[in-house]
C-alpha cells in the first residue's frame, strides 16, 4: 500500500458461524491493514446470507459514501475475495475511492515481507494469477469517459496485450520456481540419506513458530510480533543440549490464516512441499489467543486441503506466560491427540524439556 492510507474495512456477518465474527475475521482484517502501514478509520458490516452484485447492500454502500464525504479516506477493503464484477461495481459506486479485497491485501503483505528471490518469485506469481481475470477492471476509467473517439478499439487491444504479457510472465516465473523446487527436492533427498528426521513447524501466523525454532535450535532467526514475518522456510538442527535417539532437523514454514488465498497456496507449493516431505508436524498455537479453537480448526483445514493431515503431529500450545491459568484453554480444543499436546512458552523457555520428551517419543516411533 506504500504511504499510510486511511482505510474503511467492510465485511459480511455470518450468523451461522459458531465463532464470534466481531472478534475474529474483522479484527484480523484490521491487523492485516496495520501490517501494511494502513490506518483503519471506520468499519462497516452487514448481515447477509449471500454477497450482492456489489458485495454489500445499497444501504451500506450509502453509509460508506457518507463516511467518504465526512472523513476523507483513501481505500475500502472488503473482508472476502471479490469477483471482478463485484469490485468493478463497488468502485463505480465509491469513485474515486480505491476498492480492494482481503486477498489483494494479503498479497500486498506477502510482497512487503518477501526477502529472498524465491519468496519474491512466489509472491509475484500469486499476484499475477490474481490480476489476470481482473485486468479489464484496470481499464474501467475508459468507460467513465463515456466511450467515443479514442476509447473503442485501443482499450480492448491493450487489455489483450496486457493479458498476453501477464501470461508470459506467469510462465517465466513458473519455470524459475520449478528449478527452485527441484533444487529443494534434491536437497531433501540428500538430507534423508544422511539419516536425519525432519519436523515442520506449522501454525497460524504470529503463533510463535520462529521463536520456537530459535529456542529448540539455539538460533537467532528473525522473530517479530507481526503477521507473516516468515515467508521462506528455514531449517536448523535440534540443539545438542536436547538428547534424542534420532538426529532431528526443524523447519519453520509460512504461517496460515483464515481465507488464505488459493493463488498463494498454489504459488507457495514449492515452499509448502517442505511439510509434505517431513516426518512429523509440530503444530504451534497461541494458547492466549481468544480465537484459539477457530485458528486451530483453520490450520487443520489448510493441512487437510494440502493433503498433509495424516502425519504424526505434536500440538504445541505456546505463550503460556501470558496466562495465569492456561489449563482451561487446553480443554477448548477439539482434538483426539490428547497424548501429543504440550503447553510451553518458547520465549521464556518454560516446559521446553516436556516438549523434547514428547518429540523423543514420536521420533522413536518413526525412526
Amino acid at each position: 500500500m506504500g504511504k499510510t492510507e486511511k482505510v474503511i474495512i467492510a465485511g459480511l456477518k455470518n450468523n451461522n458461524s459458531k465463532y464470534n465474527y466481531k472478534n475474529s475475521s474483522i479484527e484480523e482484517l484490521a491487523e492485516l491493514v496495520k501490517s501494511v502501514d494502513g490506518t483503519v478509520v471506520g468499519e462497516v458490516t452487514q448481515s447477509l446470507k449471500n454477497p450482492t452484485t456489489h458485495y454489500l447492500g445499497k444501504g451500506k454502500i450509502n453509509q460508506i459514501i457518507e463516511l467518504r464525504d465526512k472523513i476523507k479516506f483513501d481505500t475500502v477493503i472488503c473482508n472476502d475475495e471479490l469477483s471482478p464484477s463485484q469490485q468493478k461495481n463497488l468502485e463505480r459506486e465509491l469513485d474515486p475511492v480505491k476498492v480492494i479485497d482481503r486477498t489483494a491485501l494479503i498479497l500486498d503483505l506477502f510482497a512487503k515481507n518477501a526477502r529472498t528471490k524465491e519468496g519474491r518469485l512466489q509472491v509475484e506469481l500469486a499476484q499475477h494469477q490474481y490480476l489476470l481475470p481482473r485486468i479489464a477492471g484496470q481499464w474501467s476509467h475508459l468507460e467513465r469517459l463515456g466511450g467515443g473517439i479514442g476509447t473503442r478499439g485501443p482499450g480492448e487491444t491493450q487489455i489483450e496485450t496486457d493479458r498476453r504479457l501477464i501470461r508470459n510472465r506467469i510462465k517465466t516465473i513458473k519455470d524459475q520456481i520449478e528449478k527452485v523446487r527441484k533444487h529443494r527436492k534434491n536437497y531433501r533427498k540428500n538430507r534423508d540419506r544422511s539419516g536425519f528426521l525432519t519436523a515442520s513447524i506449522i501454525g497460524y501466523t504470529n503463533a510463535g513458530k520462529s521463536q520456537l525454532l530459535n529456542t529448540l535450535t539455539n538460533s537467532n532467526i528473525e522473530s517479530k510480533n507481526r503477521l507473516f514475518s516468515t515467508l521462506d522456510p528455514t531449517t536448523r538442527k535440534l540443539s545438542n543440549k536436547y538428547k534424542l535417539n534420532n538426529n532431528l532437523l526443524l523447519s519453520d514454514t509460512v504461517g496460515f490464516i483464515d481465507k488464505l488465498p488459493t493463488t498463494l497456496v498454489a504459488a507457495f507449493r514449492a515452499t509448502l512441499e517442505e511439510i509434505e516431505d517431513s516426518n512429523l508436524i509440530i503444530h504451534v498455537l497461541d494458547i492466549s489467543d481468544k480465537e484459539l479453537s477457530k485458528k486451530f480448526e483453520t490450520s487443520n483445514k489448510i493441512l487437510e486441503d494440502l493433503g498433509y493431515d495424516d502425519k504424526p503431529t505434536l500440538i504445541v500450545l505456546n505463550k503460556i506466560d501470558k496466562l495465569k491459568d492456561y489449563k482451561k484453554n487446553i480443554n477448548e480444543l477439539d482434538t483426539n491427540q490428547n497424548s501429543n499436546i504440550v503447553a510451553i512458552s518458547a520465549l521464556k523457555s518454560i516446559n521446553i524439556e516436556d516438549l523434547v520428551i514428547k518429540l523423543s517419543y514420536i521420533t522413536d516411533q518413526i525412526g
